[in-house]
C-alpha cells in the first residue's frame, strides 16, 4: 500500500501552478487507475455542455499530437477558434491546453484546478483525471467553436471518454502499454474503438487495422473513413498528394509531421468541411508541427528530436532515417525501462553509425547499460550518465553534414529542449 503525504489546502485560491501540480500528485496512490466512474461524478457536477459543439477526440499508439496539431492549425487558418487538449506536456505544463493556438496563463489554470476541487468534493481523481477535467474547464470557458481532444491512454476508459464525440479519430494501432491495453493489436484496437458512438463518423490513420475494428465499426453503425481504402496519401519526388474517393489534391509540400498522421488530418478536414484548396494545405502543411515530433533544432550538423517510444514509432523513425542523404547518423538514446526498448532501437541498428546511450534520470527511467545490451551488435555504442552528457558528445562527434538524433522519451526531449532554453 503507497502512502500518500498530506498537502495544506488552506488557501489553495492563492495556490501557484507548481503547488497544485504537486498537489495532484498526492491525491491519489496511483497515476493510473483506469475506469471513467469516478471523473463522471465530478464532470457531472460541472454542469458543462459541450452538446452543439463539434468534438473531435483522437486516439492512437502513435501520431495523436501531430494530428490534432495538423487539424488545430487548418481551423485557425480558415477563421474558426479552437480549443485542444493534448498530453504528456514536454517542458511547461500549460502545453496540455491550447486556445487558437496559444498556451493559457498560469492563472487561469489555477482558477480551473480549483474550481475542479471545489466540487469533487471526497471523489479520488488522477492526475491524468484531474487534468483532463481542468482542460475542459479551460475549454468551455473560451468558448471555441471547434474541440479537439486527445486520449492520453487507451480510449476506452480514458478520462477523456467521458465526452462523446462527433468525430473519432483512430490514428494508429501498434503495442505500448501492454499492461493496460493488452499485448495484441486486436486487444489494443479493441481499447482504442471505445471512443466511437454509434453512428458517429470515424477516420482510421491506421493502414493495417486489425479485424475488431472492422467487427466494431460495422456494430455501431459507424461511417468509416479508411487509410489506404477511402483515403489515401502518396510521396511522389518529394511532393505530397492525398485523395478520397471524390477529391484530389496535389502536388503539396511534404508535411513536416509523419506523412501517414497528415493524411489522417485530411481525413477529418473533409469530415469538418474546411478549405480543402492546394493553396490552403499547402499553407497547413509549411506551418504545421509540434515540439519534440521530428523537430529541427540546429542545422549544421542537422539535429533533429523526436520523443519515439515504442517499437511502431522507432519503425517510422528508422523509416525517415534511410531517406535522408547525411553523411553519418548519431544517435542520442534515452528510454523508460518498461517500454520494449528491444523492438524500438533494433529498426535503426543498422542506420545508425554512431550511438550514445544514456541513462534516464527519472522513475522507471532505464540505465545506458540496459540500452547498450540491446545494442551489443552496433558498431559504435557509448554509454553516458545523462543525456545531456551524450548529446554533448554526439555534437562534438558530428561533422557539418552529419544527423544528431535525439529520441526515446518526452523526458530525454525534455532535457536538450532545455538546453535551448538556457542559450
Amino acid at each position: 500500500m503507497t502512502t500518500i503525504q498530506a498537502i495544506p489546502t488552506t488557501g489553495q485560491d492563492q495556490w501557484s501552478l507548481p503547488q497544485w501540480l504537486n498537489y495532484l500528485s498526492s491525491i491519489h496512490p496511483q497515476n493510473i487507475a483506469m475506469g471513467l466512474d469516478r471523473v463522471s461524478q465530478v464532470w457531472a457536477r460541472l454542469a458543462i455542455d459541450f452538446q452543439n459543439k463539434p468534438i473531435v477526440t483522437v486516439a492512437g499508439t502513435n501520431g495523436k499530437g501531430t494530428t490534432c496539431a495538423m487539424l488545430e492549425q487548418a481551423l485557425l487558418l480558415q477563421g474558426r477558434t479552437v480549443g485542444v487538449f493534448s498530453s504528456p506536456h514536454i517542458l511547461d505544463y500549460r502545453e496540455r491546453v491550447r486556445i487558437n493556438g496559444q498556451m493559457v496563463d498560469a492563472k487561469q489554470h489555477c482558477a480551473a484546478f480549483l474550481r475542479i476541487e471545489q466540487v469533487r468534493q471526497s471523489v479520488p481523481l488522477t492526475y491524468f483525471e484531474f487534468g483532463t477535467l481542468q482542460a475542459l474547464v479551460l475549454i468551455d470557458s473560451a468558448d471555441v467553436d471547434v474541440i479537439v481532444l486527445e486520449v492520453g491512454l487507451g480510449g476506452r476508459l480514458d478520462a477523456v471518454n467521458i465526452i462523446d464525440p462527433t468525430i473519432a479519430v483512430i490514428t494508429s494501432i501498434d503495442l505500448d502499454h501492454q499492461e493496460w491495453l493488452g499485448d495484441t493489436r486486436e486487444a489494443v484496437a479493441v481499447e482504442k474503438a471505445g471512443i466511437m458512438r454509434r453512428s458517429i463518423p470515424v477516420v482510421i490513420g491506421e493502414p493495417l487495422p486489425p479485424q475488431p475494428l472492422q467487427d466494431i465499426c460495422n456494430a455501431l453503425a459507424v461511417d468509416a473513413h479508411w487509410q489506404g481504402r477511402t483515403f489515401h496519401y502518396t510521396n511522389d519526388r518529394g511532393q505530397f498528394y492525398w485523395s478520397d474517393r471524390t477529391h484530389r489534391t496535389g502536388p503539396l509540400p511534404m508535411p513536416k509531421i509523419p506523412a501517414q498522421n497528415a493524411s489522417t488530418a485530411l481525413a477529418v478536414m473533409r469530415l469538418l468541411n474546411l478549405d480543402m484548396s492546394d493553396a490552403s494545405l499547402s499553407e497547413i502543411l509549411r506551418l504545421t508541427r509540434l515540439p519534440g515530433r521530428r523537430q529541427i533544432i540546429q542545422h549544421h550538423p542537422l539535429v533533429m528530436l523526436d520523443v519515439a517510444h515504442n517499437p511502431q514509432a522507432g519503425r517510422l523513425l528508422a523509416a525517415d532515417l534511410a531517406t535522408m542523404p547525411s553523411q553519418r547518423i548519431h544517435m542520442v538514446a534515452g528510454m523508460l525501462a518498461d517500454k520494449d526498448i528491444q523492438n524500438t532501437l533494433l529498426p535503426m541498428l543498422t542506420l545508425v553509425d554512431n550511438w550514445y546511450v544514456a541513462n534516464l534520470d527519472v522513475p522507471r527511467g532505464a540505465s545506458a547499460k540496459q540500452l547498450a545490451e540491446v545494442l551489443k551488435d552496433a558498431e559504435t555504442v557509448l554509454e553516458f550518465e545523462s543525456v545531456v552528457q551524450a548529446y554533448h558528445a554526439a555534437l562534438l562527434q558530428a561533422k557539418p553534414d552529419d544527423v544528431v538524433v535525439v529520441m526515446g522519451s518526452f523526458y530525454t526531449v525534455a532535457e536538450v529542449l532545455q538546453l535551448q532554453e538556457v542559450k
